[in-house]
């Protein structure tokens, strides 16, 4: 089944999709939107598969090896392959996608916007999103890597709120810049990789780039990627990108989008520029625990929620960049981990703060107050939420939190340290958010809304229960995607040319 061409049709599938539900007239928004479900739906059934198909225990790397020539002048490929990090990743896009679809169900005002334009540009951003994690041509990735920003630049500008043109336009200049980085490493890492883009042919040449040549290329991959995920500094493009994107969108863009920075560094960095990585480590460890702290202060005092979700999302990234940057096993499973874990909990997050923002008609979080009274079992699922985004044990993103903190302590007990800082301040801008929101007093004003007299409907409940599943299961027993991310991060340590550090025995009595 490995000779299936999993991931040509995986990419292209919503691709196809999103022209089919661009055709269809704007007078017919309901079959849009159905069309535009049940295609991704075709995409999530189709990756499972894959997944069934991936083996565990197979001496390649990568499966589902796809190449079909395009630029033969310049040896460029549409080649395609997948790692157990890209299988992750490539299941989180399948598995939010349709959940968005459905939850942004009616977002769109047909009276001034069209219905089958925003669900279109979604279906063309899973393409580009499933095209992203899948290439295994530097070329071809890097490609992916722009075209992400075009349909997400429509969704916020054309789609969003507030200062809608304001964001769009910064993220996508922010963006922008950030792939003119990478494509001057793309172009230096051709010249000097022996006029390839082939990623397994570039990390054979690795070790044979001139040091400073390499850490030159090194660098404007992880500008790039920095920005994309973000790192701090280049942070400030996502607060407000989040806050004026739809929720669905802002889900999508957090919970998926942001990890083709964590996802780029883990691939692309370590394994291309090994030696560059170790030099650069400790600068990149100390930015991801300022992000750390940094971005959990500045979620403290926001008013607005879809903001504040945005910076916490900031701080969870740090914690990811010291989980690669530990160089263990540990610290980078942990990483992967808590990239699919974060796009569950956050996209949760952002759908249920969209269902608040939509009955209420505010994301300001001094407009609310006491309204779990009015909408109990909304407010309880926005108390999860909140819970898992702190990684409460028993949750997806504790188990991630825990594995990126042991291997990041193993070798970097100073960051490790100031790291769990995070956790507590965590546990405060989430707490203060949920009571100010959800608990004490009714704010009087509510009770003249009347859609905050609504609860969850159906389709809500269809819309977060999978989440909610998903967390709890992957909370208990995540050893099923662990298993498939372990083979793929021992590889790229390989590459890096680290090892795990040796447990220390008391008194030298090990075996008792």
């Amino acid at each position: 089944m490995n000779d299936f061409p999993y991931l040509s049709l995986l990419t292209l599938l919503p691709l196809v999709g999103a022209g089919v539900v661009a055709a269809i007239p704007r007078a017919r928004a309901e079959l849009a939107k159905l069309v535009a479900l049940i295609w991704s739906l075709v995409v999530l059934a189709l990756s499972i598969v894959m997944w069934l198909a991936y083996s565990v225990d197979s001496k390649d790397r990568f499966q589902f090896h796809e190449s079909y020539s395009w630029i033969p002048a310049w040896n460029i490929n549409f080649t395609f392959a997948a790692d157990g990090i890209a299988l992750v990743m490539l299941m989180l896009v399948a598995v939010l996608f349709p959940i968005v679809i459905l939850a942004s169900w009616n977002d769109v005002d047909q009276s001034r916007r069209s219905a089958p334009t925003y669900f279109a540009l979604l279906l063309a951003f899973e393409f580009t999103m499933i095209g992203v994690f899948a290439a295994a041509d530097i070329f071809l990735f890097y490609v992916f890597f722009e075209v992400m920003l075009i349909p997400m630049y429509f969704i916020i500008g054309s789609f969003g709120t507030g200062q809608k043109q304001y964001a769009a336009v910064k993220f996508f200049l922010y963006s922008l810049v950030g792939g003119l980085f990478m494509l001057a490493s793309v172009i230096g890492l051709w010249v000097v990789g022996g006029h390839t883009f082939d990623f397994v042919e570039l990390v054979k040449a690795g070790s044979s780039i001139e040091t400073d040549t390499a850490r030159w290329l090194f660098l404007g991959f992880f500008v790039a990627f920095a920005i994309k995920a973000p790192f701090f500094p280049f942070h400030t493009w996502l607060p407000d990108s989040g806050g004026a994107a739809p929720a669905g969108a802002a889900a999508l863009l957090v919970g998926v989008m942001d990890k083709v920075g964590t996802f780029g560094l883990l691939r692309y960095c370590l394994s291309l520029f090994p030696e560059a990585s170790r030099w650069f480590a400790p600068t990149v460890l100390v930015l991801s625990v300022i992000g750390i702290i940094y971005a959990a202060l500045l979620a403290v005092g926001q008013n607005d929620l879809k903001r504040l979700v945005s910076y916490t999302s900031i701080a969870h990234f740090g914690f990811i960049g010291i989980g690669i940057f530990a160089f263990t096993t540990q610290g980078g499973t942990g990483s992967v981990l808590y990239m699919v874990n974060h796009g569950l909990a956050t996209g949760l997050l952002f759908i249920v703060v969209g269902m608040f923002v939509a009955r209420r008609g505010s994301s300001l979080v001094s407009d609310f107050g006491g309204a779990g009274k009015l909408v109990p079992v909304l407010a309880g699922v926005l108390f999860f939420a909140g819970l898992a985004s702190l990684a409460l044990p028993g949750t997806a993103p504790f188990v991630s939190e825990f594995l990126v903190l042991i291997g990041t302590f193993s070798t970097h007990k100073v960051y490790a340290v100031i790291a769990t800082a995070g956790i507590v301040l965590a546990a405060a801008y989430v707490l203060w958010m949920i009571q100010r929101t959800t608990q004490g007093t009714l704010n009087p004003a509510l009770e003249e809304v009347p859609a905050m007299r609504k609860d969850l409907s159906l389709r809500e409940k269809v819309v977060v229960a999978p989440l909610i599943l998903l967390l709890l299961v992957l909370g208990f027993y995540p050893k099923p995607v662990t298993d498939v991310i372990n083979p793929a991060v021992q590889k790229t340590l390989e590459d890096v040319g680290t090892q795990d550090p040796t447990p220390t025995i008391a008194d030298g009595k090990a075996g008792r």
